[in-house]
């Protein structure tokens, strides 16, 4: 028997009006037995139920979204209808979806990397018809056994389809994804009798036209007003990364609540998280890198207060859903004024006040531009990929064994296989993925216009920032809300309602975190699958014998610290030069602080085509400072040319392989050397070049390679 109860409805579907049915299902959800409709709630319910058909809701976050498409389902459901397919983007979305649903007595279920192992059980309960809504992501769209088994027989007796974020759809959306395309090749597959419902908190007058073609002809749109009467927003600006931090430290205890400080990289999170927790703040991180089960912890531990502040990137944007969320801080400015009000919408859901503060900083402009052209496919690699693919046999190739055959990290090559598939070049099959043969061009003048447009999106962010206009009228704006208007409670309005100065002991806390130097760079223990395809003579695991220790550097480029000054040191174009005065107590501080378990005998510096003077000049001071006696420097075959950053692995390694030697008069002084020999280098990205570089050395009679760079990319 199944534990879950039926949809409960007072009396027949024949006998009561669907408002009076609605109004029944929406207090059980909500368990207010006096509830009532916002408008457009019962509008969007009677067109999918009563009319069949295809709707798209734009509405502020908090409106009630959820409730149009659970109280829908009840009543379809009670009507005879199929189960609701609903394509949602978060799990934590997902979470909170189906504890809503259960609330309305609407029996939900989750298919997602997270529940793969209870599928046989949900595909059970779907033949036996005890599923009212099933939850899916729109990665599992493509999944081979899911499109091919089980999705049929779901579209066979779908009785709705409720596409979630449905901005995501259009490639003008501020978090556009790849894999939301596919519900447009769902959307034409779909007769006309089952309703379609799309919502949004988050979609300008040219996104929900967009998503408007891809529904279809008579969609129903309803709009209502984007203002958020809870919100008092505000936006600070600050001369420095350790100024944001102190006013974080002095003033971050003082706001209502619990809430989320937004950080615009995982190590900006992680590095707040510790400080604000050196500080006496609890403050945890939530990142890309906190594993699914963490996440779950942490976001139950927000919702139940027990701690001040969860630390994180976007990956805690849309469904996070904790009604009295107190606060939103940003470290740093999103790329847009809409996926900035995305974010800040998870404050002030159920509540009548929450604060809202932005804290931009000087290097944003920078991480927007690498974010921007990140999801960008690339015409060249995006063919080489394809002509992978087209075996004469089909014979279909895995992702890491394309990776080994086309210059693409997993990542990028992962998203550039999403844009392919959706396009109809690729596709994903049992055993990983073939080409379709169906011809691609690169659309050129769509990404041109794209690009124009995240550009304009993010002078608008500026825009915000500088605070000409009420802030809460500027954002509606943006999102073409006709009923924008001022707010009265922004510091535009109704001035600064946050304080401006912190404590010297706040900034003192701030000081000493930001001064702090040494990152580890982790020494490489396995070569890369696939570098014997592109002629390197090796493949398994490193022997102990010939690998480096792990090294050191003194910050990631993207630390909130010494990144900034290493920002400037390697951005393009910046000129060779002898290391500046300024991080010369970094380069001593990371060393002193370096947990070795043996102390270097001997300075050796990379050379460099690039770069010369910095790395000479940086190996002669830690010589010199260290007492260490400079042993000289690696050869360098010229005639070798390393890649440039990106690209995968195998490549990287091909690039470099062999581009280093050590010459006989160096080999003879390292093979009498009695402990480690310090490696020098300026920048580490891939790692590879300090792997062979360590090998060279090591095979020369080396006992030990400790590699030191002054930045990291990551």
């Amino acid at each position: 028997m199944d534990s879950h109860p039926q949809p409960t409805h007072p009396g027949s579907t024949q006998a009561q009006p669907t408002h009076e049915q609605s109004l029944a299902v929406l207090r059980q959800l909500t368990g207010a037995p006096t509830a009532q409709f916002h408008p457009g709630q019962f509008e969007a319910i009677s067109a999918l139920v009563d009319d069949g058909r295809r709707a798209l809701v734009v509405q502020r976050t908090g409106w009630g979204k959820s409730a149009v498409y659970f109280v829908a389902t009840a009543l379809l459901r009670a009507r005879g209808a199929g189960p609701t397919l609903l394509v949602s983007p978060l799990l934590a979305l997902m979470r909170d979806q189906v504890a809503a649903a259960e609330r309305a007595g609407v029996r939900a279920a989750a298919i997602n990397s997270a529940t793969a192992e209870e599928w046989s059980e949900i595909e059970d309960r779907l033949g036996r018809d005890e599923i009212d809504v099933l939850l899916v992501s729109p990665e599992r769209l493509n999944n081979p056994r899911f499109r091919e088994q089980q999705l049929p027989g779901i579209l066979g007796r779908m009785g709705l389809l409720v596409i979630d974020e449905a901005h995501c759809i259009s490639d003008w959306g501020h978090d556009f994804r790849p894999d939301y395309r596919r519900i447009a090749a769902l959307l034409a597959g779909l007769t006309r009798d089952v309703p379609v419902l799309a919502t949004t908190a988050t979609a300008n007058a040219r996104v929900v036209a967009d998503v408007e073609e891809q529904l279809g002809d008579d969609v129903l749109t309803l709009r209502g007003s984007l203002a958020r009467d809870s919100l008092r927003l505000g936006s600070l600006s600050l001369p420095s990364a350790k100024a944001r931090l102190a006013w974080l430290i002095a003033h971050l205890g003082d706001l209502p609540g619990s809430g989320i400080v937004y950080a615009l990289t995982v190590s900006a999170a992680e590095d707040t998280a510790l400080l604000l927790r050196e500080a006496g703040i609890n403050a945890v991180a939530y990142t890309g890198r906190t594993d699914t089960e963490e996440r779950e912890r942490l976001e139950t531990a927000l919702k139940h207060n027990e701690v001040k502040a969860l630390v994180a990137t976007s990956a805690l944007g849309m469904g996070f859903d904790k009604p009295d969320l107190g606060f939103v801080v940003h470290l740093g400015a999103p790329s847009s004024p809409v996926a900035y009000y995305q974010q800040v919408g998870r404050a002030g859901r159920g509540s009548a006040n929450a604060d809202v503060l932005l804290l931009p900083g000087s290097e944003d402009a920078a991480i927007w531009r690498y974010f921007a052209t990140a999801s960008m496919p690339d015409p060249e690699r995006a063919a080489a990929v394809i002509e992978a693919l087209g075996a004469p046999d089909g014979t279909p190739l895995s992702t890491p064994a394309l990776e080994a055959r086309v210059d693409l990290r997993r990542t990028q090559l992962e998203l550039l296989l999403k844009v392919l598939d959706v396009d109809g070049a690729v596709r994903r099959v049992s055993g990983g993925w073939v080409a379709t043969g169906a011809p691609w061009q690169y659309d050129a003048e769509r990404y041109e216009r794209i690009a124009a447009a995240r550009e304009a999106e993010q002078e608008a962010m500026i825009t915000y920032e500088r605070g000409a206009t009420c802030r809460m009228e500027l954002l509606q704006r943006e999102l073409d809300d006709p009923s924008a208007a001022p707010c009265g409670r922004c510091d535009v309005c109704a001035g600064p309602w946050y304080p401006t100065e912190v404590s010297g002991e706040a900034a003192a806390q701030a000081s000493s975190r930001l001064e702090s130097s040494g990152v580890p760079v982790e020494a490489r223990g396995q070569w890369p699958t696939g570098a014997d395809r592109r002629g390197v003579p090796v493949k398994g695991r490193i022997p102990v014998t010939e690998r480096a220790e792990t090294g050191r550097a003194i910050a990631r480029l993207t630390d909130l610290g010494w990144g900034g000054t290493l920002r400037e040191l390697f951005a393009a174009g910046a000129p060779d030069q002898v290391l500046p005065a300024a991080l010369v107590p970094a380069v001593l501080a990371t060393l002193r602080d370096w947990p070795w378990e043996e102390r270097p005998v001997g300075v050796v510096a990379m050379p460099s085509l690039s770069r010369p003077q910095l790395i000479a000049s940086t190996a002669a001071l830690i010589a010199e400072r260290g007492k260490l006696p400079l042993l000289g420097t690696l050869e360098l075959d010229s005639t070798r040319a390393a890649t440039g950053p990106g690209g995968n692995s195998a490549f990287r390694l091909a690039s470099v392989w062999d581009r280093w030697g050590v010459s006989p008069d160096l080999a003879a002084t390292v093979a009498q050397a009695p402990g480690p020999l310090l490696l020098v280098d300026d920048l580490v990205d891939s790692r590879w070049s300090l792997t062979v570089a360590s090998r060279a050395l090591r095979l020369a009679g080396a006992p030990a390679v400790l590699p030191f760079a002054l930045a990291s990319v990551g």
